[in-house]
This record gives structure tokens, sequence and C-alpha cells, in this order.
């Protein structure tokens, strides 16, 4: 049903600079978005593209070229963009169920398996649901996304006899590389990871390696994945997609209650949360009783030849915890999923040092204990911490941050510069496009990432007073705008929002429409899922109860205002439903 709250706007005001901007950033990269679409893929959806397995330039990188291209749409980027992400999703799911390898094993039937890849770990899924995981927030209603939400979050649940994933009674994803052929539980080796040979000199490859020699010898470390791993909670998001969508207990209970696992665990392993869990259940039994084992885990190296030379890097993916504890909160509203977080920072911290009068913070852990000091603290996740928080002590480790500097008033500028410095990496990124002189048969899949057009940061900070999204997350932020006449998400033409105070009780919201000729009318809703609850409105000294998710305004030619707004967050369910149909 429509919003019962509705508010009129009839005040007339000059098209302020960062409004004008922000209208002509969302007209330009939409235009953007469809010069690259045309450019690298087919009419099936295809990216034009030599389809290999590997987490280099594997079946994620495809997909991935459409990061961030969901958030466009929603905030009110072109009709055609949803167009393309469903052709583009479709078509891939096709390409890389029909791609094939020769040597790598678990993929000779196919790369992808019921649409879902058959093993990866989670940072690669998350790069490949990019497009997904945000098309319920786009149409609710298709059907066929929704049988895909369902059968991928299955494969987490329990619900898959060919892809045992979840141990129920131990409450533990069984390997950190899984899928929909259930979990990988022996060691991996650089082949499962860098996939079959290529040939050599016919490829521009991205990550520093020369040729597939080298490819390999950068995931020769890459052994121990059998057991749990805090990345595996990025998983989460596939239930939550599920919930969203259908509003089926199952999904919400299953989410806390292997995010709860997590929380036990990291309390019982001092405050930080390891990086292995054995299948057993035991904390590091799979990696002979170390916490900080595993890929990507707390002590997980690299010594490989990257631009010519022989390097030794790091790799911790433990922070990838912060999206299942943020889904949890978005179901519960519980601070105990912040403050486990919180918790992990401070006792990684705990360990600084002083080397020649300078604190030195750890970031990573081995057999001899902390190790990797830097003088910047370990900070993974503190910028979640505190926008879910809002407790001014949590504020301190998120630095130097210039979009939290400009809601703290000490960087007034922000979104004026910001707007700019896109709008030139914009230009950037199209001349890229049209100077890209790659064919289909030397381009592999990742060649085109560097040149996606979708830069979403700012809008979304400013627009929606959320952080950065990250990927197979869902969004998080205090409002999100919908367009009933159009009955779609995202801002109408021509209007343009910015959030210039946020606290824990409310925010401040400027809505201007920047066309002097024809009304505009806008729904605004708590949060991107009506998780958060408008409690009041006050426009123009009147205050309004509103007690809803959501409200309408109706801004007459050339008219804006600055709205206060009281907010009760993480109070509703949330839900993927557009306003007017629930």
């Amino acid at each position: 049903m429509p919003s019962r709250i509705r508010i009129n706007v009839d005040t007339p005001v000059a098209p302020p600079q960062w409004a004008l901007l922000e209208r002509a950033l969302i007209r330009s990269m939409s235009q953007a978005l469809e010069l690259f679409y045309d450019k690298y893929f087919d009419e099936k959806g295809y990216l034009e593209c030599v389809p290999r397995w590997g987490a280099l330039d594997g079946p994620d990188d495809a997909i991935e070229n459409l990061a961030n291209w969901p958030v466009v749409y929603l905030l009110g980027g072109g009709d055609r963009i949803l167009d393309m992400c469903k052709t583009a999703q479709d078509g891939h799911i096709l390409q890389y169920t029909e791609a094939k390898t020769v040597d790598v094993p678990f993929a000779r039937d196919g790369m992808y398996y019921k649409e879902f890849p058959v093993h990866s770990d989670w940072a690669h899924h998350a790069e490949g649901l990019v497009v997904f995981n945000l098309l319920g927030n786009c149409d609710p209603d298709d059907e066929n996304h929704i049988r895909r939400a369902r059968r991928f979050a299955g494969f987490y649940m329990d619900e898959d006899p060919q892809a045992k994933n979840y141990d129920p009674e131990r409450r533990l994803i069984r390997s950190m590389f899984n899928g929909s052929r259930g979990p990988m539980l022996r060691k991996t080796t650089a082949l499962d990871w860098v996939g079959d040979p290529l040939e050599d000199g016919r490829y521009d490859l991205l990550h520093g390696q020369r040729d597939y020699a080298e490819m390999c010898e950068r995931f020769e470390t890459y052994n121990d994945v059998a057991g749990d791993h805090p990345l595996n909670l990025t998983s989460t998001g596939l239930a939550f997609n599920a919930y969203a969508l259908t509003g089926e207990a199952k999904y919400r209970d299953w989410i806390l209650e292997y995010a709860d696992a997590w929380v036990e665990r990291t309390y019982a392993n001092g405050g930080v949360i390891p990086s292995n869990v054995g299948l057993d259940g035991v904390i590091g039994s799979a990696c002979d009783g170390r916490w900080w084992g595993g890929v990507y885990g707390w002590n997980h190296k690299v010594f490989a030849h990257r631009h010519g030379r022989l390097d030794n890097f790091t790799l911790n993916a433990v922070a990838h915890a912060v999206d299942g504890f943020g889904n949890a909160l978005l179901l519960t509203g519980d601070r105990k999923y912040v403050d486990v977080w919180r918790t992990v920072l401070e006792s990684v911290n705990a360990n600084k040092k002083t080397v020649d009068g300078v604190t030195m913070y750890p970031h990573m852990h081995g057999d001899d204990g902390w190790y990797d000091y830097a003088p910047e603290p370990y900070d993974r996740g503190a910028v979640e911490v505190y926008d879910w928080s809002m407790n001014t002590d949590d504020r301190a480790l998120t630095g130097n941050h210039p979009w939290l500097n400009y809601l703290d008033g000490t960087n007034p500028g922000f979104p004026v510069d910001a707007l700019k410095q896109d709008f030139e990496h914009l230009r950037g990124q199209v001349e890229k496009i049209r100077n890209d002189t790659s064919t289909r048969d030397t381009r592999l899949s990742d060649n085109p990432n560097p040149f996606n057009p979708a830069r979403i940061e700012t809008l979304v900070n400013i627009m929606t007073g959320g952080p950065k999204p990250a990927y197979a997350r869902p969004l998080h932020c205090r409002l999100w705008y919908f367009d009933p006449d159009r009955g779609r998400p995202g801002v109408p033409e021509d209007v343009a929002t910015l959030v210039d105070r946020i606290d824990a009780d409310g925010l401040d919201v400027h809505l201007v429409n920047v066309n002097p000729v024809d009304a505009r009318t806008v729904t605004v809703q708590g949060g991107a899922y009506g998780e958060h609850r408008v409690d009041t409105v006050e426009c123009d000294g009147r205050k309004v109860a509103v007690d809803d998710t959501d409200f309408t305004v109706r801004l007459a030619p050339g008219c804006g205002a600055r709205l206060t707004l009281g907010l009760q967050r993480y109070v509703n369910q949330p839900t993927a439903r557009f306003p007017w149909d629930r």
C-alpha cells in the first residue's frame, strides 16, 4: 500500500552544485555502463572472452565486470541497467556451465553446476555474486531469481545432498573451498586455484605474473582448506537474500545459528577470531592445533614473482566475518554482533609495541606470535563497527575518512569535491574502454575489470548515509529511495539527495527537485530493506509523526528542503518488497 504520510515541499531553491553534479553523474554513468556492456558482452549476456577456471581470471571475474551496476540502478540509474544485469547474469551462468576444464578435476563437467560455482572460496564467490546479490532489491517479483536464491542458500543449509557444506550438529561449514558440489576436504593444489595451462604471451595477465609457471608459483601455499574459516560467514548473504525475498523463518534461523557459532568461537579464542576450525568443531584442529592456520588465515604467506621480481606478502581474509555479523545485525538489531568485531579489533591491537618511539600494531599471527607490524592499527571492519554502533569511541579507529570527516563537520567540501573526482574517473574509464584493442580470443575474463565505469561509494555515502557496499553483502545505510510514479527503486529523474548529519537517533537529509517545470514524487524508506523505522519528519518547522518504514515527499518544480528524521534502527524485519507492495 502507498505510504500513509505524504509531505509537500514547495519552497523554491536554486539547485545546489552538489545536486546538479549528482544528477549529472548518475546520468553519465548510466550511459557509460551501456557503452561498456555493448563492447564486452554479446546478445546472450556472454562475456566476450576466453572462459577459464581460476582464482586470477575465472568465472567470478567475468560477472565482476558488472560490479556495482545494480547499485547504480537502485540509486536511480537508467532503466536499461537492470536489463543488462539480468541478461548478463543469465548469460554468465550458461557460459560457465558450458565451460569445462581438462586438467582441473572438479570442473571437467562444468565450472558451474546447478547454476553455481562447483568449488571456490568466499572471497571469490563474493566477487561472482556482485550482480546476483542485489537483483532481488531491483526486482523482488522475479520468480527465476527467487528460485535461485532459495537453491543457493540451500547449498549452505544442508538442504542439498550433493552439497554437504554445512554440519548442523557442529554449526560449521566443512571447508573454506566449497560450492554446489560440496566441500573440498583434501589439500588444494596450485592447479585447483590457477586452472588449466594457458598459452604464454597470448594474454595480458593483470596480477603481476608473466606466465603460467609464475601463476602456479603464486598459489603454491594455498593448501589447507579443510575445516571452517571466518570467510565462510559471507555465505550468510545467500540466506539473507532468500529471507528478504520470501520471509521464510528458516533462512533467518540459519544465519543466526551460524553467526552465533562464530561469536562463541571468537570469545573462546581470547577475543581473536580463529582462522581455522576443524571438522570436529575444535578451534585449530585442522591445522595441527594452530588457530591461526589455513588458507587466507592469520598466517597465510605468499612467496612468488610479481612484476619481474621475487616478492613475499601476506593475505588475511578473516575480516570477511564482518559480512555475516552484519547480516545477523540486520535481522535482530542485537549489538552483540557489533561488539564481537570490536573485540577482535581491540584484541589484535592490544599486542602493539613501540619501535624507535613509534607505536606499531600487528596484522598477522604465526607460530612465533604476532608479526607484520605497521604504524597503522589493525582496522579491517572499523568503519562498519562505527556505522552500526555510532559510538564515539569507535570513530577513532576509522582514521582520516573523508566521508566521516564530512559528517563530523571537518570536511565541508566533500560532496562537491568527491563528485568532481568521480566525474574525472568516469571520463578516464570511458577513454580506456574506447582505447582497448583486445579481441575476444586474447581477452581473459578479468581484462575489462579495470575499465568498469561504475564507482558508487560517493553516491552511496551522500545519498543514503551508508558506507561503501561490499561484495555479496546486503546494503547497509540509513535511507533508500523509490519512485512511486515509475514503480521502481531509486530517486526519480531530477531529484537529488544529500545526507549531511547522522547520529544514533536520526539524520538530516536534503531533497531537491532540480527541474523548474515538473513536480517530482519520491518515497523515502528507512534502510535498504525497511529495517529502520522513521518515527518523525521535521520540515520547514513542522514536525510530523510517521511511525512507519517510509514516507512520501512531493517536490514542487524547482523546490527543495532539509528534512530532519527521527530514526529507530534495526527494529523491523528486512524485506526486499517495495514499500507500496507491503
